[in-house]
């Protein structure tokens, strides 16, 4: 599409093997980070003191099980892929990774399969090459760009914070540090970022009352 290729124009994709490596790279890393996080999850009580204690302290194995980890690595995978279609592809692979591995894990290791909250990351999975080709976008030029990133950080903020009409929580240190590398990684010039935060923040009330739940 002419309007999307005047948005970011597709960089050099390199050459066929190198393109297949990092995808297989990518895809490693997804296995390797499910594995981990349900790892985690399911011998926490059996880490070494120290790692137990920053566990514990962080509740760091609850927050892998959380959406806002996996976004930030997914949008930094998409905007650094060479293409839309790259960015779907990578993204696609990274969630496949992560998401098999993790409830292998779960059902063969730990013995136990939740299914109705694999179905959830498993449809997620699915659609996440429209989402990565989308979000390729955001580092480009223009309102769609803008518009694009806003979108990506109000489901991080959502990700981050809880509220109602008179407060405001912090879910935990690890969700706000994902908010700032998600700002970070979005970022573009000042009035730029000012712009995406300033339209993320209605984008996020929206969100909440289509998605009344929290990821």
């Amino acid at each position: 599409m002419k309007f999307l290729s005047e948005v970011r124009t597709p960089g050099k994709h390199g050459s066929l093997k190198k393109q297949i490596l990092m995808t297989i790279g990518i895809l490693l890393l997804g296995i390797c980070l499910g594995t981990f996080s349900k790892f985690l999850d399911y011998r926490q009580a059996e880490l070494p003191q120290f790692f137990m204690l920053i566990d514990s302290t962080l509740d760091f194995h609850n927050f892998l099980g959380t959406f806002a980890p996996w976004i930030v690595i997914a949008v930094f995978i998409s905007i650094k892929s060479s293409s839309p279609i790259r960015a779907g592809i990578n993204v696609f692979m990274f969630f496949a990774g992560m998401v098999t591995s993790y409830y292998l894990y779960s059902n063969y290791v730990a013995g136990f399969f939740p299914k109705s909250y694999a179905m959830i990351w498993v449809g997620f999975t699915l659609i996440s090459p429209i989402l990565a080709f989308f979000c390729w976008y955001a580092k480009g030029d223009g309102w769609f760009a803008i518009l694009i990133s806003a979108g990506i950080l109000a489901f991080m903020i959502n990700s981050t914070l809880s509220y109602g009409m008179w407060y405001i929580n912090i879910r935990s240190f690890l969700h706000l540090i994902m908010l700032f590398l998600g700002i970070i990684i979005l970022h573009k010039s000042i009035k730029e970022t000012v712009y995406i935060i300033a339209l993320a923040i209605p984008i996020t009330v929206l969100l909440d009352i289509l998605i009344p739940f929290h990821y």
